[in-house]
Order: structure tokens, then sequence, then C-alpha cells
């Protein structure tokens, strides 16, 4: 065995919440949970506020026939359906990029022009977006590229050692990022990559980026490539996504922690309080080049000052990026004001002419929380632009066992908060200082401790929230509350909340669990009677994470199930439609062996469905593939976008017949 570690191949965060704070048992108490069945417990906790009787629909909405589960190696739609492979990893996008190599021996320059690795979070901005945003046969699509798996990205794995070689860091900085691809489709509605487009751009983990808002300047992102702390390089683990109201593309940093090292004996809080650790994931801090690009990853006190090294290079990580997709030349944007920590993706509430701007975020770890994120300034649709994003208030979640809940605001400015501070003895210097430590403020503010918050969606017609909470192994009988009411969580739930009065400016708001992870035996009590909404049977499902709402108001449900999961109960991930006013529930697409199912978007047409399905083969290494898709034979796997149609070219999901195509006139 090497004496060198293997190189971390999960992209995964590792749990730092070490506070104090309890799961609601302020709120609730602890034996009323332990006593009699868990069961009694999770239906005396579930208030049904939002919809306290939900008639069934006179026609179901879901308009397709469901399919059943599987372990085949390959996208399953349902009949009357086409899905097709587009844009895998690799693909060549910018004008003159070299050809995907089948063995992936493909350089680090040459992926800096190529599709990134491991598709996410998507978005399709039509080519009209900034006008009547109509145009479903041309536009932008927006991915995120979260992470890589070395054993596949390099010909034969990667080399780890005392160093690691420049060439193997530089491809695995450049498959991380954001692609923006110009797509059109022909005449025969095949969509296809203009590949000479001056839109198509590659944002990777060493492009310029500026920092913004609050921390902008502030001692703690200075560092020996920026010792104003003004800028900083790349972006990393861009997982779920955002899309503003002036049609700009938010990629979210998520697991960035795990990819630096510090080797400090007494590191600072802001890093310590997210997981930065004496191991990096990939180690690019020992590139033998000794570049700075790559030795930036080792945020150790290694000079007189910060101006000399890199210890405050894991600062300039964890916010969330704005990207302008139609100004292929603009700096991506760090938003710091909207708080630092793994943050899984960003959803916008509706906008209101005149009135403040809100948004809404998860922090993907277990017992992390969720953040809601207010505009000092109003919307207004003539002016806005991401200024919106730099002064605002950041607010963390507190939900009660009553089904009612309130955002405790992060501010240094708040007495309540000070008071709360001052009884923790921990100081913040100011704003600046405690959005670098978001996650520290929140434990102070006295936040719930959620099952690990993933994708955020919001009812276009309601306004009302929903997070996917993903699971949490790690949460004992003694913790569960009434939003998190499952010890050991391993199955997952779909919670959702409104505001009070539907004004997503309230610090009040109600709740309710929208559906529960698991098969039907997990949704039962001892007599058989549901103890809650969930699936079972043909729909059951497991580990929901990725979540978005269509124009119609259905929500499209996709998961991330791992482990032994997979193949004993709920096969392949997949995605499903649910109707909220029903809770009708339908498994719409299964994905190949190892994926994950990620990223949603249709045209505003709604007649083409773009879903990624990343990292399948996931337990692949080189030479031996656990999937061969999409290329098949004996190929190695790739992440890749599917673009799903209706054979008839209808739309998506519903029972309606697509119109007749008009005669043609004499």
């Amino acid at each position: 065995m090497s004496k060198y570690p293997p190189i971390d191949n999960s992209g995964t965060e590792i749990p730092s919440n070490h506070s104090a704070n309890p799961h609601i048992t302020d709120l609730i108490s602890r034996r009323t949970l332990l006593q009699g069945s868990l069961s009694l417990a999770v239906s005396a906790f579930l208030p049904g506020r939002l919809y306290a009787a939900v008639a069934p629909a006179a026609k179901s909405r879901l308009g397709f026939e469901a399919i059943a589960a599987s372990r085949a190696d390959a996208v399953q739609v349902p009949p009357g359906y086409t899905a097709k492979p587009f844009l895998p990893w690799g693909t060549p996008i910018l004008k003159g990029a070299p050809a995907f190599r089948a063995d992936a021996s493909n350089s680090g320059r040459d992926q800096e022009q190529q599709m990134g690795s491991h598709h996410d979070g998507m978005h399709f901005f039509p080519m009209d977006a900034k006008r009547e945003a109509q145009n479903s046969s041309e536009g932008l699509l927006v991915m995120n590229h979260e992470y890589v798996s070395p054993l596949l990205l390099h010909r034969s794995g990667p080399i780890v050692g005392a160093t690691r070689p420049t060439d193997q860091v530089h491809k695995e900085l450049a498959a991380h990022g954001v692609s923006v691809v110009h797509i059109r489709q022909n005449a025969q509605s095949e969509w296809q990559l203009i590949q000479d487009s001056p839109f198509n751009r590659r944002i990777t983990g060493m492009t310029l980026m500026d920092i913004r808002g609050p921390v902008r300047g502030h001692a703690k992102v200075q560092t020996r490539f920026s010792p104003a702390g003004h800028q900083t390089r790349g972006t990393l683990s861009n997982c779920a996504h955002g899309v503003t109201p002036w049609h700009t593309y938010l990629a979210a940093e998520e697991n960035w922690a795990g990819y630096f090292t510090n080797r400090d004996a007494n590191p600072p809080r802001e890093h310590k309080r997210y997981g930065v650790s004496g191991i990096s994931r990939y180690r690019w801090e020992s590139a033998d080049s000794h570049n700075s690009l790559y030795q930036r990853f080792d945020a150790s006190s290694l000079g007189k000052t910060p101006q000399e090294d890199f210890r405050n290079e894991p600062n300039c990580f964890g916010w969330v990026v704005e990207i302008d997709p139609f100004d292929p030349v603009s700096v991506p944007q760090k938003r710091t004001a909207l708080g630092r920590f793994a943050r899984e993706g960003i959803v916008f509430a509706p906008v209101v002419e005149g009135k403040p701007l809100v948004c809404y975020s998860g922090d993907d770890a277990q017992n992390e929380y969720l953040y809601k994120f207010v505009s000092a300034e109003p919307y207004v649709k003539a002016t806005a632009g991401g200024h919106l994003l730099d002064k605002g208030t950041l607010y963390v979640a507190q939900f009660s066992d009553k089904g009612t809940g309130r955002w405790l605001p992060l501010d240094v400015n708040d007495k309540e908060f000070i008071q709360k501070a001052e009884k923790a003895g921990v100081v913040f210097a100011d704003q600046a200082d405690l959005l670098l430590n978001t996650r520290l403020a929140a434990d102070i503010a006295g936040a719930t401790k959620m099952d690990r918050p993933e994708w955020g969606a919001v009812d276009p017609h309601t306004g009302e929230v929903y997070f996917s909470l993903t699971g949490n192994e790690s949460r004992s009988p003694l913790d569960v509350d009434a939003a998190n009411p499952r010890p050991y969580n391993t199955f997952g739930h779909i919670i959702r909340w409104r505001p009070q009065k539907n004004d997503h400016t309230s610090r009040e708001f109600t709740w309710d669990i929208f559906l529960f992870g698991g098969t039907s035996n997990q949704l039962q009590d001892a007599k058989g009677k549901k103890k809650a909404q969930g699936t079972g049977g043909d729909t059951q499902f497991s580990n929901p994470d990725g979540l978005w709402f269509d124009p119609r108001g259905l929500l499209w449900i996709q998961t991330d199930i791992y482990g032994s999961q997979l193949a004993a109960t709920f096969g392949n991930n997949q995605m499903l439609v649910a109707d909220p006013r029903t809770r009708e529930i339908k498994r719409f697409l299964v994905g190949p062996v190892d994926c994950e199912i990620t990223g949603a978007v249709m045209t505003p047409d709604m007649r083409t469905l773009f879903v990624n399905i990343q990292h399948p083969g996931e337990r692949s290494r080189p030479g031996h593939y656990t999937s061969n898709w999409p290329d098949g034979g004996n190929s190695r796997p790739r992440s890749a976008t599917v673009i799903v149609q209706r054979e008839d070219g209808g739309i998506i999901g519903s029972a309606e017949p697509a119109p007749a195509v008009p005669a043609p006139k004499k």
C-alpha cells in the first residue's frame, strides 16, 4: 500500500457541525418522542397546515404511463418518449477544440475547451431571454460540473506520490466549473451544438473571479494572488444552481472544503467549522510544477503574512458565483452577502416590483441549516442586477413542533443576535467576519439542524417553498424532531413552507412535510395505518435531491440513492413527477448504473426536457467499468445531458395530444 493517501473519489461533504444546537428539543419533549411508537410522534408533528384536506383531482395532470424501477445500464422513459444523450464529458465546445479521446488521454489544456465532468445543475436560457423569453428552438444551455472521478478522468487513473503530475492536476481543475453552450434545433427538431458560437465558454477551477459584497477586501480573503482581497481564481464543487430574475446564472459552491489542506496546529474557525483538514481530496497542492495556481490549495501558514501565502484561499470559496451567459468576456462575481457554506443551490421567491428580492438556500451536509436572503434594495425590473445580491439580510431557519417557524437574522447589528453571541462568548469583528463564518453564526442564532438540505424549488402558482432533505444517518432517536422525525434517516423527505401572508420577506412561516422517501413498509405503523404521506409500490423512491417546478406547477423530483439501497430495493436513480395539489406521484425516468439523476429544465414550450446524468459507473476503475453509458460497448462511462421529447412532439408529461401540424398554404 502506498504511503500516500488515496484520492477521495466521493465528492461528499464531511460533517462538521459539532455545535450544541439541539434538534428542536428545546421546543418539544424528548419523552414524547421516546414513549410509545415513533409513528405516533410523527403523526403528531405533521400539522398539515398547507393542505389540510386534499380532494382528488377530477383528472390526473400526470399524463404518462409510469415506468418501473430498473437496474439496466440505460436511460428509460415512458412509452411514447425518446431520451437521447447530448454533450457528454469531453465534447469539444470551443472553436478548434480537440476531440474527446475514448482512452481519456486528452490533456489538461484540451479539457479547458471541452465539456466538464459530472454534469449537475442546469438552465436553458432562450436566446430572447432578456425580451420575451419564448424562443424554444435556440438558446444557451448552462450547467455546473460538480467534481471529478480521477480513476476515469485519466487514461490509467491518477498518479499520487510525493508530487502529482501537473497536467493531471490541471485537467482535474479544468473539468470542474461551468459550461455555457449555444444549442439550436435543426429542421428535424434535433438539438445540435453550435461549436463556433462566441457564446460558448468554459469557466473552470482556474478562471479569474471578482469578490463582491461585504467580504470584498477583507483581511481574511487577502492572498499572495490578490493582496487587496478583491479577486480569486476559480469556482469548485458547483452542484445545484440558481437563475436570477435578470437572466444570469448562479453557480453554488458546495463541497469545496475538502479541496484544501491546512496543517497548522490551530486552524482558524473559518476553516475548522467547514471541515478543512490536513489532507486534501485531490492533492492539487503537490503538483510537481510548484506553480501557485496549484500551491494555493495548501492553506497552511507558510509565510510571515497572508500576502505571502494562501492561508486565506479557502475563504474565497463557499459562495454563490454569478455568471452572465450572454456576455462571454464578463468576469464571474462571487456574491458574499448570501453567506458562505456548502451551498447546494439557490432559488428565488416570485419577484414583486418595488419589494425586496428574496432567495433561499440549503447547506448540504448532515445537521446543517436552511437560509434565506432578503435584499436591502427593492426589485425594480428596469434596473435589476447583481447589485441586489450585495446588500441585504441573511437569515437562518428555526422550525417548531407546531407547524410554524421563524427566520433568525444573522446580523452583527441585530440586538437579539448580539446577545446570543455575547452569551456564547463569540465575537464577530464586522458583518464580513460573520459571513465568512456563516455556519458558526447560525449555530449561535439557534437554527434547526436538518437532514441534509439540498435542492429547493418554489411553486410558481402558490409561492410555497419546497426543499429536499436527502437523509441523515447520524440523527439518533434522542435527536428527532418535528421537521426531521426519523432517526437514522436513510431515506430522506421533502419539506415545504408558506411564508406568513404569502409575503416572503416575513420572518414567520408555516410548514409541513410533503413526502417521505422509503418503501411502504417504512411508511406504516405496527397496525398498518399510514403514519405519513409517502410512496410505496411502483412509486417508491429514496433520497430526494434535485427539485424543479415546471410552469404548470408539477414538481419534478430527482434522487441520489447511494450504497446497497440501489440494488436491494430502489433500482437505479430516477426522476419522478408529483402533483402538489393531490400528492399523486409517478416515476418518469430511470438512469443507468451507478449514476445520479440531477438537473432538469424545459424549453419554454415544454416540448423538450433536459436532464443530467451524473457519474454513471461511479464504482468503475480503469479497464473495469460498471457502466458503459452513453457510448455503449466496452466504453468508459461519461456524464452527459439527456434530451427527452415526446415522439408526437407534444408537451412533456401531458396527456393532451400534440397539436396537429397545419397544412401548408396553397
